[in-house]
């Protein structure tokens, strides 16, 4: 079964060449980073007036957030083992709780720290 086809006014068809100096280009490059988007889109976000994300974050920040998520994708998932039934010991249930519990914790801490910051 082949993809579906675009409608004509959803295809980027256009391409549009923008001169800029270094630093510049440095300062865009280094928003669209923070937010998490790559600099087509955070300039194409820009120029159309839609929203950008709300919260900038530092790149190290952002690191640590991608990995805080696979960490808590791993624990939902042995959580959803335990509680299936699946290599039920008793304590492990409790330690995924507490550590769930430790990694929203620093989640908000994060969180907490950078809205001070601005």
């Amino acid at each position: 079964m082949a993809r579906p086809k675009k409608k004509i006014q959803d295809l980027k068809a256009i391409r549009v060449n923008v001169r800029m100096t270094v630093s510049e280009y440095l300062t865009v490059s280094e928003n669209a980073i923070t937010l998490g988007v790559s600099i087509p889109d955070f300039i194409r976000l820009k120029t159309t007036g839609r929203v950008l994300p709300r919260k900038r974050i530092a790149p190290e920040d952002r690191k640590l957030f991608v990995e805080m998520g696979r960490i808590g994708n791993n624990i939902n998932q042995l959580t959803k083992k335990v509680h299936l039934g699946m290599n039920n010991f008793p304590q492990l249930n409790s330690l995924l709780l507490e550590l769930k519990s430790n990694l929203d914790v620093l989640k908000s801490n994060i969180v907490n720290n950078d809205s001070q910051a601005d």
